[in-house]
């Protein structure tokens, strides 16, 4: 027998998988959480309902989509396969929901907009006035996250838009350029080193880098310059654009962060600013919205409206 007629037949694959919400559901809790107990927790349900709606959800699908990890689960191979379309299913729905519930009142209802920190702290509320003001029935919500948590809140359809420092690698979602987003290198007012001409990296080997939180883009950014310049200075972890802008002010240390978060604390002088020699490249912000299932008007005008806003401001 050839190896074409060992193959399975089209009239094997099943027509009749009956997967439910509930199912749905508990596989995207368990998934967030990391644990039975936190996702039964989280839907206000039993454990036994969760562990329940898992076996069934394995059983119309045919594989294991979880596995153990010690106390916790994991995404199996086949899990991880499958978890984006869980996604897509759960998040399309309830979006569908209030596409019905907006055209029944003859009205779009709101926009939810996720951004990364330092987008939020800056320029983003602007933003927001001037489409609030273009739209002024359109109710606007905005929730601030890390990098990582902004591309899962749009690839999971529990926000409509973002807005990220990062360019995306996923294929499910549709990015739109806003403005370059220019970093700089900021310290106390008084440092010898502001102002002054450009100075290769590897004289700051002895300043302390302030980072931020192990999630941040921002410090991701700059412990690869850290990692290029050879560098192994001391540093001290903060929690937020603020507390480092108020440690360089008081000078602790120095920090590569977007112009758009210092460009008040620069042009006052309560931030100097160290010129590199060789800087980080200029990136980009963008915008960003599910490529998966239809688009409702509102997500439209925002990711058409957004980039000719901020052309204006960046002007």
């Amino acid at each position: 027998m050839g190896p074409a007629s060992r193959r399975r037949p089209c009239a094997s694959i099943r027509t009749d998988v009956a997967i439910t919400l509930t199912q749905l559901t508990s596989f995207l809790a368990v998934v967030r959480g990391g644990s039975i107990t936190a996702a039964a927790d989280a839907l206000v349900v039993t454990q036994p309902s969760v562990s329940a709606a898992l076996a069934a959800l394995n059983r119309e699908v045919g594989e294991d989509l979880l596995e153990r990890s010690g106390r916790s689960v994991r995404l199996s191979a086949a899990g991880e396969a499958f978890a984006p379309y869980a996604a897509d299913v759960i998040g399309l729905l309830a979006e569908g929901r209030d596409a019905a519930r907006e055209a029944a009142a003859g009205a779009e209802g709101r926009l939810r907009i996720i951004a990364v920190t330092t987008a939020a702290e800056s320029f983003v509320p602007p933003l927001m006035k001037a489409f609030a003001e273009r739209c002024r029935e359109l109710e606007l919500m905005l929730e601030v996250g890390n990098s990582t948590a902004v591309l899962e809140a749009v690839l999971d359809h529990r926000a409509d838009v973002a807005i990220t420092g990062q360019p995306p690698t996923e294929g499910r979602l549709e990015a739109v350029p806003l403005m370059d987003n220019e970093i700089v290198l900021v310290s106390a007012p008084d440092d010898p080193l502001a102002s002054s001409e450009p100075l290769p990296a590897q004289r700051l080997g002895d300043r302390t880098w302030l980072l931020r939180e192990e999630t941040s883009g921002t410090r991701a950014l700059n412990e690869r310059f850290i990692a290029a310049a050879g560098l192994e200075p001391r540093t001290l972890t903060l929690g937020s654009n603020g507390a480092i802008k108020q440690a360089a002010r008081a000078g602790l240390g120095v920090s590569l962060i977007s112009r758009a978060t210092v460009e008040i604390e620069l042009e006052s002088g309560w931030l100097g600013m160290i010129p590199l020699a060789q800087p980080p490249a200029t990136r980009r912000w963008w915008v960003l919205r599910s490529a998966v299932g239809p688009v409702r008007p509102a997500v439209a005008e925002f990711m058409a409206f957004a980039p000719r806003a901020m052309a204006g401001h960046a002007s």
